[in-house]
C-alpha cells in the first residue's frame, strides 16, 4: 500500500512537470491574435529558430509608418504559409516588435525598418528579402524556399551538362538515407543561392567513391577558372565544418554587381574597388579575379572587389569622365567619391592595384584629387573636386525603409 501511493505521488509530480512544461511552451509561442505571424521576443527566438527548417521574420517598430504599412500583408502572408506547411518544425512567419526588443534587433543588425530576414536552420542568410511586399509575393517566397535545393542526377554523364558558368557542389552518396546526407542537405539549404547542388545516389554515383564513404566536391565556375574538382577534405558528419568550407567555395571573393544586388553590397559597409568591363571581355574579367586572389587577398576585409558590366553601368563611367569605349577600366567608390585607377594597363606593375587602395585609407587619393600629386613644391595648387559617389543612391531607399543612423541602434 505504501509503495503504491509512493507511485502514485510519483505519478503526480511528473504529470505536474509535464503540463509546466506545457504551459510555458505555450506562453513562448502564445499569438495573442490568434492569427497572423508570431510575435518573436528574447524570451522564445531562439526556441523558434533551433526548432524550425525556416523563419521568416519582420522587424518592425509601431511608430515607422512603412511598418505599419507592412504589418497587414506580412500576418495575411503568415495564415497562408501557416495553411500551407501546417506541419511542425518546417516553417515559421515571426515579427519582432524593435523598441521592445532591442536586444534582438541589436543581434541581427537592423539598421532600417521594416527589415526582412531569413534563417535557415537557425543561420541568417546573407540577403535580406527585397522583392515585393505583397501576401501572395511573400507565400511564393516561401515555398521556393522550401523547394529541394539539390537536383539529382541518374548517370554521371549529366554532370558533363552541368552549366559551366555556375559554381557547383557535387555529392556522390551510397542512399539517400545515410545522416550524412541529411547533413549535406542542410547545407545546400542555407548556401542554394549562391551555389547549384547536385547528387547522385547507388548506381549513379558509386564509381566515385569507396562503398560507405560518401564524397562531396567542388566544381568552379569554368568561365573564371580552369581549376579541376576540389574534394571535401573534412568530416561529412560535421554540420558547421561542412558549412564553412562550402561557403568559401560558394561565395566568391570577387564578385559581380548588378542594380539587383547593389543594395545589400552597399549595405556591408565597405568601398567598392571595381572592373568596368565590355558584356562579352571575360579576360579581363579572369585576369581581375586572379590579380585579387594573388595581390590583393589581405585587403578584402576593407573593400569589396566588384565587377561591372560597363554598358549597364555608363552612369558611373560618365561621373569619370569615361565611356563603354574605354573600357576596361577600374575605380574605387567610397561612399563619398569615385577615383579612377589612372592606367588600366598598370595592374600588371607588382604592387600597383594594392598601393591604389591603401592610398584610398591613407588619404592620399582625396588629398590628391583635390590639389594634384604629392610634391615638395611649395606651389600653392587649386583644389578640385573628385566625382561623386553613384553607388551611394543605389543604398536602401529612403522611400521604402525607415533609416537608422548607429546613433539610434
Amino acid at each position: 500500500m505504501v509503495i503504491y501511493e509512493m507511485e502514485t505521488l510519483r505519478d503526480l509530480a511528473n504529470l505536474k512537470t509535464t503540463l509546466f512544461c506545457l504551459f510555458m511552451i505555450t506562453c513562448l509561442f502564445y499569438n495573442p491574435t490568434d492569427s497572423g505571424a508570431v510575435q518573436l521576443t528574447q524570451q522564445n527566438i531562439d526556441m523558434t529558430l533551433a526548432s524550425n527548417e525556416l523563419v521568416f521574420i519582420n522587424f518592425y517598430a509601431d511608430w515607422c509608418k512603412f511598418s505599419n504599412l507592412l504589418m497587414p500583408v506580412f500576418d495575411e502572408a503568415a495564415d497562408a504559409v501557416f495553411k500551407e506547411f501546417p506541419e511542425s518544425g518546417k516553417v515559421v512567419m515571426g515579427k519582432v516588435d524593435c523598441d521592445k526588443e532591442s536586444s534582438v534587433s541589436t543581434r541581427f543588425h537592423i539598421t532600417k525598418y521594416p527589415t526582412l530576414k531569413v534563417i535557415r536552420n537557425g543561420q541568417p542568410a546573407k540577403r535580406e528579402y527585397r522583392g515585393q511586399r505583397s501576401a501572395e509575393a511573400f507565400t511564393n517566397f516561401i515555398k521556393n524556399q522550401l523547394e529541394d535545393p539539390i537536383k539529382e542526377f541518374k548517370q554521371l554523364r549529366e554532370l558533363g551538362e552541368l552549366e559551366s558558368n555556375k559554381r557547383i557542389i557535387i555529392g556522390y552518396f551510397d542512399r539517400r538515407d545515410q545522416p550524412e546526407y541529411n547533413i549535406f542537405r542542410r547545407v545546400a539549404t542555407n548556401l542554394k543561392d549562391d551555389c547549384q547542388f547536385h547528387v547522385g545516389f547507388e548506381e549513379a554515383s558509386k564509381q566515385m567513391h569507396p562503398p560507405g564513404q560518401p564524397v562531396i566536391v567542388f566544381r568552379p565556375d569554368k568561365d573564371r577558372s580552369n581549376d579541376l574538382d576540389e574534394t571535401y577534405p573534412g568530416s561529412l558528419s560535421n554540420f558547421d565544418e561542412l558549412h564553412i568550407w562550402v561557403s568559401e567555395k560558394c561565395v566568391p571573393l570577387v564578385r559581380e554587381i548588378t542594380f539587383e544586388n547593389a543594395e545589400e553590397l552597399t549595405e556591408e559597409g565597405l568601398p567598392f574597388l571595381i572592373l568596368f568591363h565590355a558584356p562579352d571581355d571575360k579576360e579581363s574579367i579572369k585576369r581581375f579575379n586572379e590579380l585579387v586572389q594573388t595581390d590583393l587577398l589581405s585587403e578584402k576585409q576593407a573593400i569589396n572587389f566588384l565587377t561591372a558590366d560597363g554598358k549597364k553601368f555608363a552612369h558611373p563611367l560618365h561621373h569619370l569622365g569615361k565611356s563603354d569605349k574605354d573600357l576596361p577600366l577600374i575605380a574605387i567608390d567610397s561612399f563619398r567619391h569615385m577615383y579612377l585607377f589612372p592606367n588600366y594597363k598598370d595592374i600588371e606593375i607588382p604592387g600597383k592595384l594594392k598601393s591604389f587602395i591603401q592610398d584610398l585609407y591613407s588619404g592620399k587619393l582625396h588629398r590628391e584629387f583635390h590639389y594634384g600629386p604629392d610634391s615638395n613644391s611649395d606651389t600653392e595648387k587649386s583644389p578640385t573636386t573628385p566625382p561623386e559617389s553613384t553607388f551611394r543612391k543605389l543604398a536602401p531607399s529612403k522611400n521604402r525603409y525607415t533609416l537608422l543612423s548607429k546613433d539610434e541602434l
